[in-house]
C-alpha cells in the first residue's frame, strides 16, 4: 500500500458501518487539547476551525462533510509544517475511514500518524492510531498484524491507566481471536473487558461486550452460556432504547433456544423481535422474524400457528413486491396445508391464490 495520504477518497459514498468493534471516538473533552490557544497565524486558525468542525460533523454522523473538513485541515497544517497537529488530524481521519468501512484508508492514515509520532511522547495519540490499525487489519483478515497492533495498544492503555481504552483494546483483541477460531482466548479477553466496563458503569460499552461474549459462546456451541449473556444484553439494549441491537440479540436468542430444541422459548424471542420490527417499521426484519417463527412452529408440530405466520409473511412479501419470497411462501403454505390434510386449501396455494385473495 502506498504511504501517501489518500486525499482523493470517494467520500460521496461514505456511510457508517455497524460492527462489534469498540472504537476510540472523538470526545468533547479532548478538543481543548486539540485546538491551540489564540493562534496568530491565519492558516493555523483556519486549520483548527476545520478540525473542530470535522469532529462535530463526525459526532453528528455527517461523514462526508467531516472527511472534507478534516482533509482541508490536514492540508493547512501541512502547509505550516505543524507535525503534531498533522498527527492528530491523521488519527481522526483513520477513525473516520474505519467507521465508513474503508479499512485500507484507515491503515494508510494511521500509519502516517504513527510515523509523525516517532519523536514525540504523545502516548494517547499512539494508542488511538494503533487501535485503528488493529481493527482495520482484523476486517482485512490479517489477524497477526491485528493482534500485534492491538497488543501494543493495550500496553499503552495500561501504562496510561486509561480504563475506558482498556475496555476497547481487550474487546477488540477478543474479536480477533474469535475470527481466528480461538474462542477460549476471545472469551478471556472479553471477560476482562466486561469487568472493567462494569466498573466504569458504561452501559453502552457493556451492552457491546455482552453481545460479543454471547457470540463467542454461541460459536463454541455452548448455547446456555450464550443465552445467559444475550439475555443480559437485551435488557441493556432495551433500557438504552437501542432497538437495532435488541433486534439482533433477540434473533440470536431465538436461534440459541432453537439449537437447544427449546422451540417454545425460541418462538417467544422471535415474537419479541417481530414486535420490535413493526415498531421501527423495518419490513425486512419483520419478514425474517416471520420466517424464523414458521420454522420454530413447524418444529413444534404446530402447523396451524405456522400457517398464521405464513399468511402474514405472504401479505408482507406482496406488499414489498418481493416475488421470490412470495413464491417461496406459497410453496411452503401448500406443504403446510397438506401436512394438515387440507388438500383443497393446498391446491389453492398451488395455483397462487387463497380464499382471502
Amino acid at each position: 500500500m502506498k504511504n501517501t495520504v489518500p486525499l482523493q477518497l470517494p467520500i460521496t459514498y461514505l456511510k457508517p458501518v455497524k460492527r462489534n468493534t469498540i472504537t476510540h471516538e472523538f470526545d468533547s473533552g479532548s478538543q481543548a487539547e486539540i485546538i491551540p490557544p489564540q493562534e496568530s497565524d491565519d492558516h493555523l486558525l483556519e486549520a483548527s476551525k476545520l478540525l473542530r468542525q470535522g469532529i462535530q460533523q463526525q459526532q453528528a454522523g455527517e461523514l462526508i462533510t467531516a472527511m472534507k473538513s478534516l482533509q482541508q485541515s490536514l492540508g493547512l497544517f501541512q502547509a505550516v509544517g505543524d507535525l503534531e497537529k498533522q498527527a492528530q488530524v491523521l488519527s481522526f481521519l483513520g477513525l473516520l475511514t474505519y467507521s465508513s468501512g474503508d479499512y485500507k484508508g484507515a491503515i494508510s492514515y494511521s500509519q502516517q500518524c504513527l510515523s509523525l509520532l516517532n519523536n514525540t511522547s504523545d502516548l494517547a495519540l499512539q494508542m488511538q492510531a494503533l487501535s485503528h490499525l488493529g481493527n482495520a487489519y482484523r476486517h482485512l483478515n490479517d489477524h497477526n498484524k491485528a493482534i500485534e497492533f492491538l497488543e501494543k495498544c493495550l500496553k499503552i492503555t495500561q501504562q496510561l491507566q486509561d480504563k475506558r481504552s482498556q475496555v476497547a483494546a481487550l474487546n477488540n483483541l477478543g474479536l480477533v481471536y474469535k475470527a481466528l477460531g480461538k474462542f477460549t482466548q476471545a472469551i478471556q479477553y472479553q471477560q476482562q473487558s466486561l469487568e472493567i466496563v462494569r466498573e466504569l458503569k458504561d452501559h453502552w460499552g457493556e451492552e457491546q461486550v455482552l453481545k460479543n461474549l454471547g457470540n463467542a459462546w454461541y460459536a463454541l456451541n455452548n448455547y446456555p452460556k450464550a443465552i445467559a449473556y444475550y439475555e443480559q444484553c437485551v435488557v441493556l439494549s432495551r433500557s438504552l432504547k437501542n432497538v437495532r441491537s435488541a433486534s439482533q440479540v433477540l434473533k440470536n436468542l431465538g436461534n440459541a433456544c432453537y439449537a437447544l430444541s427449546d422451540y417454545t422459548k425460541a418462538i417467544k424471542y422471535y415474537e419479541d423481535r417481530l414486535q420490535l420490527a413493526k415498531e421501527i417499521q423495518d419490513k425486512r426484519i419483520e419478514e425474517q422474524s416471520l420466517g424464523n417463527l414458521v420454522v420454530a412452529c413447524e418444529a413444534l408440530g404446530d402447523y396451524k400457528k405456522a400457517i398464521t405466520y405464513y399468511e402474514e409473511r405472504l401479505l408482507l412479501a406482496r406488499n414489498m413486491k418481493d416475488r421470490r419470497s412470495e413464491e417461496e411462501v406459497l410453496t411452503r403454505l401448500k406443504d403446510a396445508y397438506k401436512a394438515l390434510g387440507d388438500y383443497a386449501k393446498a391446491m389453492q396455494y398451488e395455483q397462487g391464490t387463497s380464499s382471502n385473495s
